[in-house]
């Protein structure tokens, strides 16, 4: 039974740089805010509404936790499996989803408008996570994991090469942009949208790449950024001064939590949470609350920097 710690500063928040030390809050400690879940993932934060969304991918729905009240409702459901969410830079929910093999945008209204759902005359596998550049443009991954079984989507057959791609709300198109990184997962732009980090979850042991964005649409010069040696990257986001801070964990169970790497891929820092995280975003006010979609649960932590605006 996991029990939060009484103690400040949380022996949780582990400094394992001296660098790390200015962002970690001596008087914030992890709070687990929901248990119940199969699998959580894709937290988005609603600030003007003042609300996270998180979707729990084999219980088939997208849960709501309220920071007036605590209250946790559910948001969406049936879900179609969705995986990672994200918001555009109008404000509307950008969602993966496993069971229809889409991406979509939800309208002001409450409408569902399908974002891509296709390549080339064929089905995309199974969009995994989503990030929305400054200019706009959405940019996914389409690993195939929610087409390998009936828990997390449903078997089907795989028609695409996994892939990141780019969609161009202004025009419509949708661009491959890289089909070379063994299951695309995770991804999240640096502050200065001049690399893109990519999980590759299939390398062995699991890496996160960079790749030089030219001219806003295409990526060049990849490269091994990460080299997991035992973790388990999967989602992430990138602070106000380019640390990434990834969900972490699988195996060890002393690694998991949430890893945090300086811009230049060294770790300076780990919050051990019970189980391992997939997903986080920031949030809150100021975008300095930690939000981590972990296994189970969700959990927050207060941090001392601010989350990239739109990550």
């Amino acid at each position: 039974m996991w029990e939060p710690s009484e103690r400040y500063p949380d022996p949780n928040v582990v400094v394992m740089d001296p660098a790390f030390a200015g962002y970690k809050l001596a008087l914030a400690s992890v709070e687990r805010l929901y248990t119940g879940c199969r699998w959580s993932e894709g937290p988005v934060w609603f600030g003007d509404g003042r609300f996270l969304l998180w979707s729990d991918i084999p219980n088939n729905r997208i849960l709501k936790w309220d920071e007036e009240t605590g209250a946790v409702t559910p948001f969406r459901r049936p879900s179609n499996n969705a995986n990672g969410n994200t918001r555009d830079r109008q404000g509307r929910l950008i969602t993966c989803e496993h069971d229809t093999r889409r991406v979509t945008r939800t309208e002001y209204d409450g409408s569902i408008t399908v974002i891509a759902d296709g390549y080339q005359g064929r089905k995309l596998n199974s969009p995994n996570d989503v990030v929305v550049k400054s200019d706009g443009t959405i940019w996914f991954t389409d690993p195939p994991f929610g087409i390998l079984g009936y828990y997390e989507g449903h078997r089907d057959t795989q028609e695409l090469t996994p892939a990141v791609y780019r969609f161009d709300p202004a025009d419509g198109t949708l661009g491959m942009v890289c089909d070379d990184v063994p299951g695309p997962n995770g991804l999240a732009f640096s502050p200065d949208e001049k690399i893109l980090y990519v999980v590759a979850s299939r390398a062995d042991p699991r890496e996160i790449r960079a790749f030089d964005v030219v001219d806003g649409r295409r990526l060049a010069n990849g490269r091994v950024f990460i080299n997991a040696a035992g973790g388990s990257p999967d989602g992430f986001r990138v602070d106000v001064d380019g640390n990434l801070w990834c969900g972490w964990g699988m195996g060890d169970p002393e690694l998991d939590g949430v890893r945090i790497f300086n811009p230049a891929g060294a770790p300076i820092g780990h919050i051990r949470l019970p189980e391992r995280c997939a997903n986080l975003c920031f949030g809150g006010r100021y975008r300095n609350r930690l939000f981590m979609a972990a296994s189970h649960g969700l959990y927050s932590l207060y941090v001392n920097t601010q989350g990239v605006a739109g990550g």
